[in-house]
């Protein structure tokens, strides 16, 4: 059998679907800046706050997380973060996400100086996944998510999908 082309495939099978699931505005403290360590520019972003708001969940960030950052030679920067979550009935979620930002380097400087930067000039997409306990949200421990996110001064804002 040979491979199918997606010209040939059930609509189902030709795009991915997704709906709302939240937006999340992480609080990031000064980036501590670690160094050069075999082959990237290391830092770390700490996480002491934020708020995460949805129509089937809401809450706050609390304070311990952390954005673990590489700089790669080509200019682009992946992500590594661990976020703690209280939803507003006091559900505490576990949230982690990988995630990848690049674009023209005169447009990562503007961002890295704080500047304003329209969010269509650069590409920043994350992959968020949840670790919930029984109950309420635990569906989210079987919830395959994507994310969008524009860098301000002060931290990220994400919107983040539901893949359905």
């Amino acid at each position: 059998m040979s491979t199918p082309r997606f010209d040939d495939l059930p609509p189902a099978l030709k795009a991915v679907q997704t709906r709302p699931l939240f937006v999340m505005r992480l609080d990031v403290k000064p980036i501590e800046i670690v160094g050069q360590t075999g082959g990237a520019l290391r830092r770390v972003g700490i996480v002491p706050s934020g708020t995460f708001a949805g129509e089937r969940l809401s809450g706050l960030v609390l304070d311990g997380g952390s954005d673990w950052q590489s700089v790669r030679s080509d200019g682009s920067t992946t992500l590594d973060v661990r976020l703690l979550l209280r939803t507003d009935d006091g559900t505490n979620l576990l949230m982690s996400y990988r995630g990848v930002r690049h674009g023209d380097p005169e447009v990562l400087q503007r961002l890295d100086r704080g500047e304003a930067v329209d969010p269509a000039s650069y590409y920043f997409r994350t992959n968020p996944v949840f670790e919930a306990p029984a109950g309420k949200y635990e569906w989210l421990n079987r919830v395959i998510a994507v994310g969008t996110g524009h860098r301000f001064p002060a931290g990220p804002v994400y919107s983040v999908f539901e893949v359905i």
